[in-house]
Formats: structure tokens, sequence, C-alpha cells
């Protein structure tokens, strides 16, 4: 199996010398130097622009400053000193950097990543496309094979001879083009791994992890497990089986690395995880949201915004059974000291509909005590006159 092999890779580590892991000397304050840069930089910089005041931002709290602290970590001080990172709610598992030095971090990257390390090696990932200047290279490639594509279609209908097949391997090339950059950008992301201190199987273990979550839906939607394991001729990146297979495989070659910092990982995201778990559940995704939930539950135990969430995954489900087991995780949120009122909103309604209206009335009359103004105040009132 997929997982038994990269577990011995993660034990098959022999020592190297330096110079195989050891970074090229870097440039800053670089400036586009070319027309096409220039035009790649200038949409980059109204793109953050937009980004910097976008509802979507999670500007409270020190959770940016710490998302740089962490890159500044990853790949150095003289490579993150002109960095500006944005940390926006999307619960989807992603982060990207723009050409000119903007990078965006997702809640769902937040809510995935098990340590310090996974998220290192996920920005360091993400910086390696900066460094390596893909974003010009890449509007250069996908350029040059859209116009030769448009070509090919006014030839072909001047001349009546078939170009459908040119056009596909065109396009084609496109992706294939993008996945070597991401495995470009994964090899120089573990040169920063080896420099930063952080388990050189960091890489590797973010996307076991994410294997594991996507047959995590995949059973929850009753569909076919590993569906996705396999590259795509459209597919923008490396499959994710064998991008787990040659980064353990790499990381091998590499010193082992340190603490993953999983005590100050948690703390660090601790004040934002009931937002991002009620982004999360808001994706329809029950296998894969119950899955998160109990990797979270393995590090820090089920607190109350665990139970709540999970509470609220099941209602979601609205099985007769799936809603009794709802009240229960809502009973057990309000014993681990979870207390905003939309708990005993929500496990009225649980109650209410499998017909527990005794106990469904206790909750929702202490749900409108507590928030007597509330936009469905009135709907809950008509419910509680019925």
């Amino acid at each position: 199996m997929a997982f038994v092999l990269l577990a011995e890779l993660a034990f098959s580590r022999p020592a190297v010398a330096k110079d195989d892991f050891t970074l090229a000397p870097y440039v800053a304050a670089y400036e586009p130097s070319t027309v096409d840069e220039r035009g790649v930089w200038m949409l980059a910089d109204e793109g953050e622009r937009q980004l910097r005041d976008s509802p979507l931002r999670i500007r409270v709290g020190g959770l940016e400053t710490y998302l740089r602290n962490v890159l500044c970590k990853e790949v150095g001080n003289d490579r993150c000193a002109g960095i500006r990172i944005y940390a926006v709610e999307v619960p989807t598992f992603n982060a990207s950097m723009m050409p000119n030095g903007a990078m965006q971090v997702h809640s769902g990257l937040l809510l995935r990543a098990r340590n310090e390390a996974e998220l290192a090696a996920v920005l360091g990932h993400e910086f390696a496309h900066f460094e390596l200047r893909h974003s010009l290279y890449g509007f250069k490639n996908r350029r040059g094979a859209t116009d030769a594509m448009a070509w090919l279609t006014v030839l072909g209908g001047i001349s009546n001879t078939p170009v459908a097949d040119t056009n596909f391997s065109l396009l084609g090339s496109i992706y294939q083009f993008n996945r070597a950059q991401e495995t470009e950008a994964d090899l120089l992301g573990l040169k920063y791994l080896a420099q930063s201190g952080y388990p050189a199987q960091s890489a590797s273990e973010v996307w076991q992890a994410l294997m594991a979550e996507a047959d995590a839906s995949a059973l929850g939607r009753k569909q076919k497990v590993k569906a996705k394991y396999s590259a795509g001729f459209f597919d923008t990146h490396p499959a994710s089986l064998a991008r787990a297979y040659y980064l353990a495989t790499e990381a091998g070659k590499l010193p082992p690395g340190g603490d993953a910092r999983a005590k100050e990982y948690n703390d660090a995201i601790a004040p934002y995880i009931s937002r991002f778990l009620a982004a999360q559940m808001k994706l329809n995704d029950f296998g894969g949201s119950e899955y998160i939930l109990s990797n979270i539950a393995e590090r820090s135990g089920w607190t109350g915004d665990l139970l709540f969430a999970r509470g609220e995954l099941y209602r979601a489900r609205a099985n007769p059974r799936d809603l009794q087991q709802a009240s229960e995780f809502y009973r057990q949120a309000k014993l681990a000291g979870y207390a905003a009122p939309e708990l005993d909103r929500n496990l009225g309604l649980s109650l209410l509909r499998n017909g527990q209206s005794d106990e469904a009335r206790i909750a929702l009359s202490a749900y409108l005590a507590a928030r007597p103004d509330a936009s469905d105040a009135k709907a809950i009132t008509a419910l509680l006159a019925n």
C-alpha cells in the first residue's frame, strides 16, 4: 500500500554533503525588467490591492504576523524581507504567491496543517514559485501555446485540414509545463526545509494527509476512493501519490530536521479555529470534514469548538440518526464550555425535527432569552407557538 511505502521512506535518511541542499544566493529588491514581466507585475499589484482590502481578509489578532514569522524561519530572513502575507477566510487547502511578493494563505490550509512544519512546507513551496519566477515563464508559455492554437484554427479553416489533434497537444503542453514547475518548486522547497530545521519529511506528510482526506470525502459521498491519485491530461499539479513519493524520497537524502512545533502551531490558530470550522462546515463535505475534525481532536482533544462543529456537520446531513447524534454533540459541547447561544438554537432545532419537543422548547427558549434581538427571533417564536 502507498502509505506503507511512504512510511518506510520516512525512516530512511542517509546523510548527504552540505552542498546537496545549499541555497543559491538570493537577489533582494528585484524589479521587473521586460515588457512581459512589467505587465505581469502590474496585474499583481492590482490583485494585491484587492486582496489587502478584501472583506475575507483576517485582520484580527496577529495571524498574519505569525504566518510571516513561519515563512522567514523556512526560507531565511533575507528572502522573506520584502514579502507581504494576507490571511483570507477561504475554506480550501491553498496558498499562492504573486510575482510582486504578495502571498495569500487560505484558512482551509490552516485548518488542515497539523503542525508548523507542514505549514512551512506549503509556504516554502509557494515562495519557491516566486523565487523561480514561474509566473512570468508560465505567462509566456501559455501565451505562446494559445497564440499557436489560434493561428492553427485560422489556417485549418482556410485549408480545410484537421487541427483538433494539434490544438489538443498544444493545450496539454500548457499544463505539462505547469506540472514541471510544481515539481521544481517542490524540490526547492525541500532545500528551504533542510536549512530551516523543520523535519524534512513534512512536505511529503502534507500530501499523505490530503490523500487520506480525499478518500474520506469520497467515502462520504459514496464514491470510489483514490479517484484522483493520478494526474490527468489537464491537471496542473503532479499526482498526489507520486508527489508524496518523490518528496519522501528526496527528503530521505536530507538531514531529518528537528521539532515540527505542533504545540506552537495549535496555540497560534486556536483563536481562529471556530471561525475556520464554520467556513469548512459550509462545504457540504461530510467525510472530509469529519476527517479534519478527528485530526484536530487527536492533537487537542474534543474541545467545545470541535464538538459544536461536529454537531453542525451531522445536523446538516439530517438523517434521523444524524439529528440524534448532533443533539448529543451539542450537549457535549456545552459541557465542554461552548457558550454561544446558537448552540441552544441548533440543539432545539435538531430535537424538534426528531419529535423531542419538550427538550427542544427548553433549548429554543434559552436561545431567545440570550438573543432576543436575533434576526431569526420571530421565526423561533413562531415555532414555539405551535
